[in-house]
């Protein structure tokens, strides 16, 4: 059977109370609706099909650099109501596909083993309508399922108009039905307005039972599922309810989490067995983490790459590149470009940029190094700073293996500092120095050694 699939994402959003279209809200690290695309992309014959309304530019050019063409458009130009919604991609799909998956771009929690599950029963039960609800006792605004007393679904009733009475039942609609297409595409258009003025796709399932159809809702085990997003409060119930599947997910796969209720770990990151994660740990973008690590407390990592067996503590890095055997911290800052070869040590306060530090190499403290690079066996002393900007260009300081460099040494780019050479504390380097030389003072130059004395 093919299946063509129809996102609602038209809503004003208004009690987010913000300029931005409700369904781009980050979620774990992605927009509200990709994460409403993505549990439905796997069984769709043709493109989704997601509906636009306040702030269309917007939502379809950043759906449109995620996904291209595997995603189509239309647009609402009214808000009438979720029935007016599903109408608006007739024109698209009827006619091209046998079975019509409807759900909302504002319910992200929606797992993609769900909605094969809803389509497999659909596709048996051979029913007009199969839909899905939940058990429970908020109900946050969802329709109530009205039950025959043998149990078949007879009507959802909103709960704006629900009487007294039916506000008891604890059985919610969350809005993700499959159809049969082409009696969906017929009866939509003979739906009644409600007092509002709107047309409700819950209407549909009182029809079909007038008509003698067939519905049936599977009520889902895990009722976070039916967590969907009017306002910021149901945003961060969702944010904690989404973190707390990926962390479960990712202790069972053998990674430790010290206290996973203050630890993040969005949807694009990955991470090696044995790996432990200590509190207020974030791991975002597409971060990804190596085995045998030891990663925070109190540190955050931007799409980050860290090899194995590193130890990471009160750090920020932001796209940088760490290798294995790395010990990171207190309180190191990895800008864009920075790469750790194996075995560096980065301590206290040290902070780098756009350069690379070879293999072994020691920066203890209070130092910063941009737009270098740093060869292997190199020591770098509290307080060195590669001056590398000159108010217009950025330029570039080498250093060689085995070099030494001396406390509160000021590295003037462009530089070249030569193999096994060495600057004395307080230094101020402005020429080039070539390999096996000391230099002192302000501006530094070279000082014969001791040992060329003897």
């Amino acid at each position: 059977m093919t299946i063509a699939s129809v996102i609602l994402a038209a809503g004003l959003g208004k009690r987010m109370h913000s300029t931005l279209p409700k369904t781009l809200h980050p979620l774990l690290g992605k927009p509200i609706v990709f994460h409403a695309l993505d549990a439905v992309l796997p069984f769709a014959d043709l493109p989704p099909v997601l509906i636009t309304g306040f702030g269309s530019e917007l939502v379809q050019e950043g759906v449109a650099k995620e996904y291209g063409s595997r995603v189509q458009f239309a647009f609402q130009a009214e808000q009438l109501g979720t029935g007016h919604a599903v109408r608006s991609a007739e024109e698209l799909l009827r006619g091209n596909a046998d079975v019509l998956l409807v759900t909302f771009g504002d319910m992200p929690m929606l797992r993609e083993e769900t909605i094969s599950q809803l389509l497999e029963l659909h596709q048996q039960s051979r029913n007009t309508i199969t839909m899905t609800s939940v058990m429970g006792d908020l109900s946050r605004g969802f329709g109530r399922v009205v039950r025959s007393s043998e149990g078949k679904v007879m009507a959802i009733v909103e709960e704006a108009v629900a009487t007294p009475e039916q506000l008891k039942i604890r059985e919610y609609n969350i809005s993700a039905y499959c159809f049969d297409a082409e009696w969906a595409w017929q009866n939509l258009a003979h739906l009644k307005p409600s007092p509002k003025g709107e047309f409700y796709l819950t209407d549909l399932v009182e029809m079909a039972i007038s008509q003698g159809r067939d519905v049936d809702a599977m009520v889902l085990e895990d009722p976070s599922e039916g967590l969907g997003i009017n306002n910021r409060v149901d945003l961060a119930d969702c944010e904690r309810e989404l973190r707390a599947r990926v962390n479960r997910q990712w202790m069972l796969a053998g990674v430790s989490f010290i206290n996973p209720e203050t630890t993040t770990v969005e949807l694009g990151v990955s991470i090696g067995t044995d790996t432990i994660l200590y509190p207020n740990t974030h791991l975002r973008g597409n971060t990804t983490i190596g085995e045998h690590c030891v990663i925070g407390p109190d540190t955050s990592l931007q799409s980050t790459i860290v090899g194995d067996h590193t130890v990471i503590q009160y750090s920020v890095a932001e796209k940088a590149v760490i290798g294995s055997f790395v010990s990171m911290g207190p309180f190191c800052h990895l800008r864009c470009g920075a790469v750790l070869k194996d075995y560096v040590h980065l301590g206290n306060f040290g902070e780098v940029k756009d350069s690379t530090l070879g293999e072994h190499t020691k920066m203890g403290h209070f130092s910063y190094v941009g737009n270098a690079i740093v060869g292997r066996d190199v020591n770098i002393g509290a307080g060195t700073v590669t001056c590398n900007f000159d108010g217009k260009t950025k330029h570039l300081t080498e250093i060689g293996d085995e070099t030494f460099i001396g406390s509160d040494t000021m590295l003037v780019a462009p530089l070249k500092i030569g193999k096994r050479a060495k600057t004395g504390a307080g230094a101020v380097v402005t020429h080039d120095v070539p390999d096996d030389t000391l230099v002192v003072g302000v501006p530094a130059k070279p000082k014969e050694r001791k040992d060329q004395c003897e």
